[in-house]
C-alpha cells in the first residue's frame, strides 16, 4: 500500500521524467507528449500484471505515457512487472495479493488507485483464470469458480470504478475468449465459453449505461495466445497442431498483439468506437 504522500511523490516522479525526456530531444515534455505518448497522463488500471496478457499490456501502456495502476494475486509476479515497468522509465504502482473476486478486494483497488494518482481514466478488466473440462466432468464447485474468477470479478470491479469513470468520461476495455463465439472438438471448454459470453454481452450493456456519462465500453476475444495459461497445452504436439491448422496466420498469437488493440480501444484514437468485440485470433474464426 502507498503512504498519504504517494500522490505527490509519483507526481514528482512523473514531472522529472517528462522534463528529462524533453530536454534530451530540445522539446518541451508536453510537445514530446503530444507527438508520441497516445495515453500520457492518463491513469489505467490494468487487472492481472502479473500475466503474460496484463505484462505486456503494463510495459506497453507506459511507455505511451499512461500513469498504470496494477495488481495480481501472484506477489511476485507483479513485482517484476512494476521493476520492468521502472526499468523502462515508465510510471506504475501495483497491488497484491489482490483478490478481484471479492467486492471488498475491487474496492480496494480502486482506492488504492484514487490514492495514488487521483483518478481513473481506463480499466483494462484483463485479470480471469479458466477452467477447461467437459460437461459431465463439471461439478458444482467448479462451475461456480469459473463465474467467480472470470465473470463475478470483472462487475465488482467495473461497478467499483464507475464513479470515477464517469468523472473522467473514461473507456472500458474487457477480455472476452475467441471461444464465447466459437468451439473446438478438442476443447472442453464450456465453463469458460459460458463465462466469456457472458463478458461480451457485460460489455455491450456497459457501453449502452455509459453513454450519457461519455464513458466507452468494448471488449477483446483472444484465440491462441501464447500465454502461462495456455503453455501447457501446447506442449501437447496433436492439440496445438490441431489448433495452429485452424490459424491461418500458421502461428501462435503474442501477448504483445493483444495490448496493441488495448491500447487503440483505451486511447483517444477509437473515440467513435463503443459496444464491440475485437476479435485478435489471426484468422481462426474465418474457418
Amino acid at each position: 500500500m502507498t503512504s498519504k504522500n504517494s500522490k505527490s511523490k509519483f507526481g514528482k516522479d512523473l514531472e522529472t521524467n517528462l522534463e528529462s525526456q524533453g530536454s534530451s530531444t530540445g522539446q518541451t515534455a508536453s510537445e514530446k507528449i503530444s507527438i508520441s505518448q497516445r495515453l500520457s497522463g492518463k491513469v489505467c488500471i490494468i487487472t492481472g500484471t502479473g500475466g503474460s496478457m496484463g505484462r505486456a499490456a503494463a510495459l506497453l501502456f507506459a511507455r505511451e505515457g499512461a500513469l498504470v495502476v496494477g495488481c495480481d494475486l501472484q506477489a511476485d509476479a507483479a513485482q517484476a512487472t512494476v521493476d520492468a515497468v521502472h526499468a523502462e522509465g515508465g510510471m506504475m504502482v501495483s497491488l497484491q495479493p489482490c483478490h478481484l473476486d471479492q467486492p471488498v478486494g475491487c474496492k480496494a483497488l480502486v482506492d488504492f488507485a484514487i490514492r495514488s494518482f487521483g483518478r481513473i481514466d481506463v480499466l483494462f478488466n484483463n485479470a480471469a483464470m479458466a477452467y477447461f473440462n467437459w460437461l459431465e466432468d463439471i461439478g458444482d464447485e467448479e462451475w461456480d469458480q469459473s463465474h467467480r474468477d472470470e465473470v463475478d470479478l470483472v462487475f465488482y470491479l467495473t461497478r467499483a470504478a464507475w464513479p470515477h469513470l464517469k468523472t473522467s468520461r473514461g473507456v472500458v476495455v474487457n477480455t472476452a475468449s475467441l471461444t464465447a463465439s466459437m468451439s473446438f472438438k478438442n476443447l472442453p471448454s464450456l465453463a469458460h465459453s459460458t463465462a466469456k459470453a457472458g463478458i461480451i454481452g457485460m460489455t455491450r450493456q456497459l457501453a449502452m449505461e455509459g453513454r450519457e456519462h461519455g464513458i466507452r465500453a468494448n471488449s477483446i476475444s483472444p484465440g491462441i495466445i501464447e500465454t502461462n495459461q495456455t503453455r501447457e497445452q501446447l506442449k501437447d504436439p496433436e492439440w496445438a497442431g490441431t489448433m495452429l491448422g485452424k490459424t491461418l496466420l500458421g502461428r501462435l498469437g503474442r501477448p504483445e498483439e493483444v495490448a496493441n488493440v488495448a491500447l487503440f480501444l483505451a486511447s483517444g484514437e477509437s473515440s467513435y468506437v463503443t459496444g464491440i468485440d475485437i476479435v485478435v485470433d489471426g484468422g481462426m474464426k474465418v474457418w
